[in-house]
């Protein structure tokens, strides 16, 4: 949320619209940070009246690259409010940036291709993704591994529990390959100098593009407590490392594709409300956003509390797309813990599936119960109740087991 100093890589949103007998689909990457509580309501609700859908038919998921927009408008509001305080966003430019994805995906609905096979695949990623949460003997975090981790002692910890596959799903008419969605679990951040970039994944991602031709989506999954740190100290030649080898093995997950004849196609959707936090009550949060002594990090902190406390009576759809009962897309909110993914794969281990976080970022980290107790980083950053863990995993299984309720939100 710093101001930009500059800009590397351009930025693009990126999707595709499916058409079947029921009524379109639309799922779209953004190579933004993180796009929460209204400003999410309301990019679902663009997009689904350009493709002709409604809003719960449409998943829109961020890649987190960190030197990028961060858009909340309630909490740029409540921002705005206070002299000196360094805002949260353009709302205009943001604005602006939403009217030409909507124009471009209503432009794409009279564009359509026909596909009739789906393809699938994985490969491992090699020393990218490590777990930030590192235990002492207690069952405490003694250590945080960040993005940028300098510490050699913490970079030598154990990678600890990830996700090392890199899935690959891709949509062909017969034989000719029309888009492929790649999906893995890492927060895209190799350092932060305010120079905005789609970072290592979003380079792979337009390296591979440019020599394939090819349209290529990038969804990044449960990396809530998932980053390089163990093979990152900041060096910036780090970017380009990390960079060759998300590119491998999204090269290596696309060389394993199997297709299958798509015979079925169903959309889920399960409308979730999680709990605030407990331990803030709106008027310390309103005291922590007044005092000018406070850091601004802090204080802009508490009015994105306060816009997810004033949304917290709308629910936030988390949402699967499943092909031939053999093939599942997971859409989750916030910085989810890389568990959830975990447990969404055990659902269904006889199913490919693919999970892609990041959507509506209002509950910021979705830890587990325990991790409050565990002390660390992102529970203290977490704008929900430690039971949204039972309610993510009551709502995960219902998704992907294909026992969620069908709503109009």
């Amino acid at each position: 949320m710093a101001p930009a100093t500059g800009m590397t890589d351009p930025l693009y949103a990126m999707g595709l619209i499916l058409f079947s007998d029921q009524a379109p689909i639309a799922l779209c990457a953004i190579d933004w940070c993180e796009i929460s509580n209204q400003s999410h309501v309301l990019w679902r609700k663009k997009l689904a009246a350009a493709v002709g859908t409604t809003p719960e038919r449409v998943a829109v998921q961020c890649m987190h690259p960190h030197c990028t927009p961060w858009p909340d408008e309630e909490a740029q509001e409540l921002v705005s409010q206070q002299p000196g305080l360094r805002h949260v966003m353009d709302v205009s430019w943001c604005g602006q940036a939403l009217e030409r994805v909507a124009q471009v995906a209503q432009k794409a609905v009279k564009q359509r291709q026909p596909f009739t096979h789906l393809g699938y695949g994985q490969a491992k990623v090699e020393k990218v993704a490590s777990n930030r949460r590192i235990y002492g003997p207690d069952g405490k975090v003694k250590a945080i591994r960040w993005t940028v981790t300098k510490d050699p002692a913490v970079r030598a910890e154990p990678e600890g529990l990830i996700d090392p596959w890199l899935k690959t799903i891709s949509f062909w008419n017969n034989n000719q390959k029309l888009v492929s969605l790649h999906y893995y679990a890492v927060h895209d951040t190799s350092y932060d100098n305010s120079v905005i970039t789609n970072d290592f994944t979003g380079l792979a991602r337009e390296r591979l593009a440019a020599e394939t031709g090819e349209m290529h989506l990038y969804f990044t999954g449960c990396a809530g407590n998932i980053t390089a740190g163990k093979y990152n100290d900041g060096a910036p030649e780090n970017r380009s490392v990390l960079t060759e080898r998300i590119y491998k093995a999204m090269v290596d997950s696309e060389k394993q594709i199997e297709r299958i004849f798509l015979s079925k196609l169903d959309w889920r959707v399960d409308p979730v409300i999680f709990p605030p936090r407990k331990d803030f009550d709106e008027s310390t949060l309103f005291d922590i956003l007044r005092d000018s002594n406070i850091r601004d990090s802090r204080r802009i902190q508490a009015a994105l509390q306060l816009a997810y406390r004033n949304r917290r009576n709308e629910p936030i759809p988390l949402t699967c797309l499943e092909f031939n009962d053999q093939v599942s897309i997971l859409h989750l909110p916030g910085e989810s813990f890389i568990e959830y993914q975990l447990f969404s794969q055990q659902q269904r281990p006889e199913c490919f599936v693919a999970v892609a976080s990041y959507g509506d970022c209002g509950p910021g980290y979705i830890c587990m119960e325990q991790s409050f107790e565990e002390g660390g980083y992102e529970p203290e950053d977490s704008f929900v109740a430690g039971e949204s863990e039972k309610i993510m995993k009551e709502t995960i299984a219902r998704l992907v087991t294909g026992k969620a309720v069908y709503v109009t939100l």
